[in-house]
């Protein structure tokens, strides 16, 4: 077999409480329930990737890889993760659905950071990238939060150096412009703002409540999702009638989703997240229509290095999200900026912690609630 090609992989399964809860006008989560794979070759490389349930827990670590081994397994064993990431395929009729319990994510993360360790080279630079930071604004995930915590949490964030700052907004206008109003009083008024209605308004009223924070003074730099994800046409219209502000949509759509979102020229932001094959396939077309992308949420900020790769991001999102324990050194942020690391791939190993004392290879009744995250810990 060659030394490069996969010959063996590995599951750890995740189950513990968030220091918070998160969620938006429609959803709210406690928990963090995910999974790790490492794919390893025959030269001592291991690659790395996450995947992560968001309203059950996985089961059992035996019942993972029973279906990874069955499904996933047969297509990887002795084959080289440099052929792999770049092999197009055209499933059709039933074969065209995504794997169970988020594999297709973890996977498509894992052979990339596989593929750039072999090469020797971090992954933003095996991807094409010729930048190691990225800008990050600070991301509450923060509807269910009280005045009080929301104020503190963006007090804190603007202390560590962000700049921009993106909150979660619902239906009640009033409510919505009290909280642009908290923000501002914690961040100052030259920080960029952004908010996120998770498709909670129609057209209409989306538009009404932009006009009302811009006529109260916030200037925002993008509305993101603000209406539903397939309404192109009202897309286009909110854009046409808000041109003080960007409309950042694609978020919930699929590859082929955000590629006719892009064609249809019906959002001025594109917004991708953690599988990198569809992530620079996106970027792709939108650098040809000339289309900013932004990165939203990606496990353990992986996201970065697509971020540095594509010509059009502006934005990496960052929400304090108490995971980082579970990989040895965490993407180091500061003064507004995330960086890529020098080692090769990711540039992430699974801590130690991770698989022994986070490690919960059956579901469980009563959780831990994990760390802080480490941002908001104090610093030697």
């Amino acid at each position: 077999m060659h030394p490069c090609a996969i010959k063996d992989f590995t599951l750890t399964r995740f189950q513990f409480r968030r220091d918070r809860v998160i969620g938006d006008a429609q959803v709210k989560f406690d928990t963090f329930n995910a999974l790790a794979l490492e794919l390893s070759d025959g030269a001592g490389h291991t690659g790395l990737g996450f995947a992560h349930s968001m309203w059950d827990a996985m089961p059992s670590l035996a019942a993972l890889t029973q279906t990874f081994t069955t499904h996933l397994w047969p297509g990887l064993d002795g084959k080289q993760p440099g052929a792999l990431i770049h092999r197009i395929e055209r499933p059709r009729g039933g074969n065209q659905r995504d794997t169970t319990y988020g594999f297709a994510e973890a996977l498509q993360i894992a052979l990339w950071d596989l593929a750039a360790q072999q090469a020797g080279l971090p992954l933003s630079d095996y991807l094409g990238g010729s930048r190691r930071t990225s800008p990050v604004y600070a991301s509450g995930l923060d509807y269910h939060m009280t005045d009080a915590e929301f104020s503190a949490f963006f007090t804190r964030a603007a202390d560590l150096g962000f700049t921009a700052f993106k909150i979660k907004v619902g239906p009640d206008a009033a409510w919505n412009l009290h909280r642009l109003d908290l923000l501002r009083q914690a961040v100052g008024p030259q920080a960029g703002v952004m908010v996120d209605a998770n498709e909670t308004w129609s057209a209409k009223e989306a538009s009404a409540q932009l006009h009302l924070f811009h006529r109260a003074g916030h200037h925002l730099v993008w509305a993101e999702d603000p209406i539903l994800r397939t309404d192109f046409d009202g897309l286009k219209a909110l854009s046409a009638a808000c041109p003080w502000t960007q409309i950042n949509a694609g978020e919930y759509l699929d590859a082929p989703g955000r590629a006719r979102l892009l064609m249809a020229r019906a959002t001025d932001i594109i917004n991708v997240h953690g599988r990198i094959t569809e992530v620079m396939h996106t970027g792709w077309l939108a650098a040809e229509l000339g289309i900013p992308v932004a990165l939203g949420n990606t496990n353990l900020e992986i996201g970065v290095h697509t971020a540095c790769a594509l010509p059009e991001v502006p934005w990496l999102e960052y929400s304090f999200q108490n995971y980082d324990h579970l990989v040895e050194e965490p993407f180091r942020i500061h003064a507004g900026e995330i960086h890529v690391p020098d080692r090769p791939g990711l540039g992430l190993t699974l801590s130690q912690a991770a698989r022994t004392t986070w490690s919960a290879p059956e579901p469980l009744q009563e959780l831990q609630t994990g760390p802080d995250c480490q941002l908001f810990q104090p610093r030697a």
